[in-house]
């Protein structure tokens, strides 16, 4: 597969048998209900998720386009659409953050998740279980947040960050686990480089990228950059 620096391609994927035979997961995001949504290829995805028949399904982020109550409101229904087929892991995007309420978390931290906490609860990095499986949500949308912040004023709001905290959180999650269960991690911003954008989700992505690797994930789902693809961290982490 291609290196971390070359962006998504092919990958190679450690012990296929286990990964891609024992489980069947749905990976969807940046569903963006609101005014770019388009409405006929929601209902396509609702009708095809139930007749793939996963056996888990994780939702990346960016449920919304502006945070809005009528965009949860839908999104919240196609959830409980998912969570009538399988087991449902979600966790928010840069999207779903109302930053404005706390820019730099002057306010702290919950204002901006008041919103979304509403219509999907308060745990904004649920843990998923099968036997055999770990599906970790990792929490990357922090708003307006020092820790997501580069030099390119486009970034602002849009990049996110992962802290060591929350790297470590994960690591001690996984490491309670089987060592023979598959352990994945489900984040919103991208990983590697988007073939689209030409841009890293995070800031500081090498560190982030090797904290994810070391924290024992086999496999990370993420969303942001609107492209669907493969890849694989330098130490191998699809």
């Amino acid at each position: 597969g291609r290196g971390a620096g070359q962006g998504r391609g092919h990958a190679d994927l450690p012990d296929q048998g286990l990964l891609v035979s024992e489980y069947t997961l749905v990976h969807l995001s940046d569903l963006h209900f609101g005014r770019p949504v388009d409405l006929a290829q929601i209902r396509a995805v609702e009708r095809l998720v139930p007749a793939l028949a996963p056996d888990a399904v994780v939702l990346s982020g960016d449920t919304s386009q502006r945070s809005r109550h009528g965009e949860y409101q839908r999104g919240l229904a196609f959830l409980e659409r998912m969570q009538d087929t399988a087991p449902t892991l979600l966790v928010p995007g840069n999207h779903d953050v109302e930053w404005w309420k706390s820019p730099f978390h002057l306010l702290g931290r919950r204002a901006i998740y008041a919103k979304y906490r509403k219509y999907f609860g308060e745990d904004l990095t649920p843990v998923l279980r099968l036997p055999g499986l770990a599906v970790a949500g990792a929490l990357s949308a922090h708003g307006l947040a020092f820790g997501s912040m580069t030099w390119n004023q486009r970034d602002l709001t849009v990049k996110g960050h992962i802290p060591t905290s929350e790297t470590d959180r994960v690591a001690k999650l996984f490491a309670a686990e089987p060592p023979e269960a598959v352990k994945v991690v489900v984040m919103h911003h991208n990983v590697l480089r988007g073939e689209i954008s030409r841009r890293m989700g995070l800031a500081r992505w090498r560190a982030a990228q090797a904290a994810l690797a070391a924290s024992g994930a086999d496999l990370i789902l993420c969303g942001h950059d609107h492209q669907e693809g493969a890849g694989q961290l330098p130490r191998g982490t699809v």
